[in-house]
């Protein structure tokens, strides 16, 4: 964490300077059994391959806004953090008729089919698979991101003052209180670089962002992030938290 950062892209940049090797997101879907580890290295390319999509391929500006109908999820982490890069709003479980903007899973492409914009549609299968059938009306993420290039350099700067994250109920945070709300929750868990937080929580409240990527990142620690971990037994979930050394816990 550097004490200039004042994005949520900012805040990925310092930890890919000071780490760039160390573990950074580890998601489990309990649905499916996949476990899959993203370092800071990883992750920032795939933001980076991201951001190159939404500023390049599909045009999006600094100020438009993203519909994200997407569940707490890796790739999730990704969109948030390609959206700061370019300057996008991120919506989470924002209208779509009223956005520039839907990227959806497959359970919510219906609801998605009101965006005028361009769509964007997510598997969410395991390592970012692609969808057996392409959905019409759809550009697939895991077909139009593999040949975005792996460095990203906005072609305007992102404004830290602008709305950058707005979720049902809550209104709209800009740039710059994402990063001091992140900090604040980091300091209030007595999160530090060597923290590893285990969340369940869903992406659909700041709690849930917080604990789930925010506040992880903001302190230079980790995240386990859990998908349906309502159908893991105690015991699994113990085990899970000694194998993943967890420190913390959210919700």
């Amino acid at each position: 964490m550097n004490a200039t950062d004042r994005t949520p892209a900012d805040l990925l940049r310092s930890a890919l300077a000071a780490d760039p090797s160390r573990p950074l997101v580890t998601f489990y879907d309990d649905a499916t059994g996949e476990r899959v580890e993203l370092s800071v290295a990883t992750l920032a390319n795939w933001v980076a391959k991201t951001a190159n999509l939404l500023q390049g391929d599909l045009a999006v500006q600094p100020g438009d806004r993203a519909a994200l109908l997407l569940p707490a999820h890796w790739q999730t982490a990704v969109w948030l953090l390609a959206c700061s890069s370019v300057g996008v709003l991120a919506d989470m479980g924002g209208d779509p008729a009223a956005s520039d903007l839907v990227v959806t899973g497959p359970d919510t492409l219906e609801e998605a089919r009101a965006c005028r914009g361009e769509r964007v549609a997510l598997s969410l299968r395991p390592l970012g698979a692609r969808f057996p059938e392409p959905p019409s009306g759809f550009a697939d993420y895991a077909v139009e991101v593999p040949g975005q290039g792996d460095r990203f350099a906005p072609f305007a700067p992102v404004d830290p003052d602008e709305p950058a994250l707005a979720f049902a109920g809550a209104g709209e945070l800009t740039a710059a209180q994402v990063v001091e709300r992140a900090r604040t929750d980091a300091a209030t868990r007595e999160y530090t670089p060597v923290s590893r937080v285990l969340s369940g929580l869903p992406f659909d409240s700041w709690d849930g962002l917080s604990a789930g990527l925010f506040a992880p990142l903001a302190a230079g620690g980790s995240v386990v992030l859990c998908r349906h971990l309502d159908r893991l037994a105690p015991e699994a979930l113990e085990q899970r938290r000694e194998s993943e050394r967890v420190t913390a816990t959210a919700g």
